[in-house]
């Protein structure tokens, strides 16, 4: 039961009356009129984002992390069309890191306030999962995909249909590329430069087994052994869906030129479209880099060889594309190695 003295206001009402308190606090010198001024934009862009006739103690920490992050979305009207920014901007056009995290402490500000008037049982902002980085925005804190969301990406992927898509030629399909694309962020995580920049030379193969040399950051290579479905898939598309033509590049478009970055994204984005709604979530190609980080340390496979995977040179970074699993913790308990064959406890097989 809420308590009795709550008052549930409106985010509107809310904002109007925590601005009236912020320009008041000019008066006294507490705050300059230029700061309470900011205060005042980012409340209002709150209310517009949130709904005015929403009640504001019913926003939740998932409703916090989606205004952070269509904030973040937004585009900033101060940076004129075609400029472009030193460090601090934002990609796409959307709010520069810096505008991210002062919208951040504005709202974060508003909800303390809230808190202590008894316009809020519980500060949102303490359920929100959304962080600032020290560089680049807000961004949400898991990036990984779930077990089930890389699975049903992966099936999708590797689903190529027979029948060419209305209005395609033979020439013109990409379903094979795509495929190799998803599976080898998927199941390797390279980074997204690497990937666009391999070679078809520099997948070999040794005593029966695949391997990509990837070419990585500060002149360092690395050979990685490729799943069997992987280099199935990859000879597939070697063999029959890969234009003919004299460049080198792996990735080609259907006019025989290379990949470049920014076309990742929108293959990821395709394959999606055919993952069953119950399994699709959005992911970045450095999101499914954090993916095969996650489920390969979840296996339990060797820290070192994770990091010889990702092309690390420090174990201590792995921490970073590490992210928590639902439910991994009483996995790992219910399976504890000290514990197995015990009674009571869990059997080994065999």
């Amino acid at each position: 039961m809420r308590p009795a003295e709550l008052d549930r206001v409106t985010v509107a009402e809310a904002a109007d009356r925590y601005v009236e308190l912020v320009r008041a606090r000019t008066v006294t010198g507490a705050l300059s009129p230029s700061t309470a001024e900011v205060y005042a934009r980012d409340v209002a862009t709150l209310v517009e984002l949130a709904g005015e006739a929403t009640v504001l103690d019913d926003l939740t920490g998932a409703d916090v992390d989606a205004i952070l992050l269509a904030f973040a979305r937004r585009p900033d009207g101060r940076r004129a069309a075609g400029r472009t920014g030193s460090g601090s901007g934002a990609r796409g056009g959307g709010q520069s890191a810096a505008s991210q995290a002062r919208f951040r402490r504005s709202i974060s500000a508003l909800f303390k306030h809230a808190a202590l008037a008894g316009w809020v049982q519980l500060n949102p902002m303490t359920g929100s999962a959304v962080t600032a980085k020290e560089r680049g925005g807000l961004r949400p804190q898991r990036r990984a995909l779930t077990r089930e969301q890389a699975q049903g990406l992966i099936g999708a992927a590797r689903a190529v249909p027979d029948v060419a898509p209305a209005g395609k030629r033979r020439d013109q399909r990409t379903e094979l590329r795509d495929a190799v694309i998803v599976l080898l962020l998927a199941t390797v995580g390279p980074r997204v430069s690497e990937l666009v920049r391999a070679n078809v030379e520099d997948f070999f193969t040794n005593d029966g087994v695949r391997y990509w040399r990837i070419f990585g950051k500060g002149g360092r290579t690395r050979d990685v052994p490729l799943p069997e479905d992987v280099a199935r898939v990859l000879q597939e598309y070697l063999s029959r869906g890969r234009p003919a033509v004299q460049d080198k590049a792996l990735l080609l478009s259907w006019r025989g030129r290379r990949l470049a970055r920014g076309d990742v994204q929108a293959v990821i984005d395709r394959v999606q479209a055919r993952v069953d709604p119950d399994q699709r979530r959005s992911v970045t190609p450095h999101g499914l880099r954090h993916t095969t980080a996650t489920h390969l340390l979840a296996d339990a496979v060797d820290m070192d060889a994770v990091r010889r995977v990702l092309g690390h040179s420090d174990l201590s970074t792995l921490g970073r594309y590490r992210d928590e699993l639902p439910g991994e913790l009483e996995v790992a308990m219910r399976a504890h190695p000290l514990l197995r064959g015990e009674p009571g406890g869990p059997r080994e097989s065999g």
